[in-house]
């Protein structure tokens, strides 16, 4: 055979190797263009997933603030109503020192009064119900 005929047979299996070579890369290019295609697809899907997950946390976020600002409203508010009480227990007591130092005056200036013995309904230091300081008997010294 002659050379010649050897250079263009090995020219066109070269061209078909090439050609074969072209052809599976267009393919495969084909194809990833393909799987890019459908990925984005994907991402766009659940992107749109993800962010209403992003909106429904928000909300949820947002409430949770609300509720610890009502709750840290609340708690401020027991803490004032706190500070109330106990104003009006130290109130409560200092009057009742006061209701006290004057029984004890007034069973020390009338010469009926037994302290030894209280009457009945009188055993914790209290006027009955019904009946105030006014309407125990006026002690005779006191008129004149």
């Amino acid at each position: 055979m002659d050379p010649i005929i050897w250079v263009v047979v090995a020219v066109v299996a070269i061209a078909v190797i090439v050609l074969i070579a072209l052809m599976a890369r267009k393919a495969r290019d084909t194809r990833r263009h393909a799987e890019a295609e459908r990925l984005r697809a994907e991402v766009g899907q659940k992107t749109q997933h993800v962010e209403k997950r992003e909106a429904a946390a928000a909300e949820v976020e947002a409430r949770a603030r609300a509720a610890q600002a009502e709750a840290e409203a609340k708690a401020a508010e027991a803490a004032r109503l706190q500070d109330t009480a106990q104003t009006h227990r130290q109130a409560v007591d200092s009057s009742r020192e006061e209701l006290d130092a004057q029984r004890e005056r007034a069973d020390a200036l009338d010469p009926k009064s037994s302290t030894a013995d209280p009457a009945p309904g009188q055993g914790d230091g209290l006027p009955p119900h019904g009946t105030s300081t006014s309407q125990r008997t006026p002690d005779p010294q006191q008129r004149s």
